[in-house]
């Protein structure tokens, strides 16, 4: 991997995502007349104000109707319109995944499908608005390109990337301000990781908002334990960068994967599917939101609560790389605990 060798940025201002979306948006439109937001009431939640401001005749309000907003998003991109339909990710893509599946994907209207206060950015609001399902419901969709950027250059080079793309596209963001991972000379394009720290002693990826944390667990097992971990930002769920988890696995390091999801359909089981149909054995753990109701609270003190958190993947880790090669019966029961 010595390609693959970039150097951690100092974190300097970091904005939110959406913030970073929605300047991207109306730097394209200003000079693309074809470009159209299509929203459902969602201008504020959005970060949509200014552009529809600027643009009042490239934006679409559709109010609280996410069928009828992917609906009518690809309609008009059936007509060559270069549209981008924003919602809250949790209905976006599950009241509306019929139409995502049959008018946008199946259909092949490229849509780009924007998922706003994603994973558990509603926090107190609960399980009723957390998007803990859109990784695994959009994976299993034919043509659809999948991703969660992990700070505000991913963003914007996401942004620029889906509108050149005559493809399908679900964009997943949060709330949090997000810093910056590297020095932007870190080439970004879908369906290829990227590599923000390397280390030879364990292996930990994150997507989208859990990204930091890895790679702030990493710091801390370096100057804690002497332990160096390679940090991938693996901001295109679907299709994965196979070539670079497969590069990563072979160096036999245990694997830590951190989503902001559901443990079922999500970042780890695709890389462990990938990863066992290919014969790699590495350790493995798939770190996420368990099988149960989230707690309520701050999306902060939920990613906290379920070990989303700089100290919680160190701490897993840890957990991992004491097991040995060959674990036992029990001890791989604790692992998981």
């Amino acid at each position: 991997m010595g390609e693959l060798t970039p150097t951690v940025a100092a974190p300097g201002v970091a904005q939110a995502n959406l913030d970073v979306f929605s300047g991207t948006l109306q730097e394209l439109a200003a000079t693309d007349r074809d470009l159209l937001v299509v929203t459902s009431d969602s201008r504020g939640s959005g970060k949509l104000v200014p552009f529809a401001e600027r643009f009042p005749r490239q934006l679409v309000e559709i109010g609280i109707a996410e069928q009828n907003l992917v609906g009518v998003a690809a309609g008009l991109a059936s007509t060559g319109k270069r549209v981008f339909a924003v919602s809250p990710a949790c209905f976006l893509t599950a009241r509306s995944f019929e139409q995502i599946k049959t008018d946008v994907a199946y259909s092949d209207n490229p849509v780009k499908l924007i998922g706003i206060s994603a994973g558990v950015s509603y926090g107190a609001l609960g399980s009723t608005h957390h998007s803990l399902h859109d990784f695994a419901a959009l994976r299993a969709v034919n043509n659809i390109t999948v991703v969660a950027p992990a700070d505000n250059f991913e963003t914007e080079q996401a942004i620029r990337a889906a509108a050149a793309l005559d493809k399908p596209v679900y964009l997943r963001f949060g709330k949090k301000p997000m810093p910056l991972l590297t020095k932007e000379d870190v080439p970004f394009a879908f369906g290829k990781g990227r590599v923000v720290r390397q280390g030879a002693d364990l292996i930990l990826i994150g997507t989208g908002e859990t990204t930091y944390p890895a790679l702030q667990a990493a710091q801390k097992l370096a100057a804690e334990h002497g332990i160096e971990a390679t940090v991938v930002s693996m901001h295109t769920i679907k299709p994965l960068d196979y070539d670079l988890l497969a590069e990563l696995a072979a160096t036999g390091a245990p694997i830590v994967t951190a989503e902001e999801h559901s443990i079922f359909g999500g970042l780890g089981e695709a890389c462990a599917s990938f990863l066992l149909q290919n014969g790699f054995r590495n350790r493995f753990k798939i770190m996420g939101i368990p099988d149960e109701y989230t707690v309520t609270g701050s999306q902060l003190e939920i990613m906290n609560h379920y070990g989303l958190s700089e100290a919680g993947i160190a701490e897993a880790a840890l957990k991992l790389l004491k097991l040995s090669v060959m674990p036992s019966a029990a001890e791989a029961s604790r692992v998981q605990q």
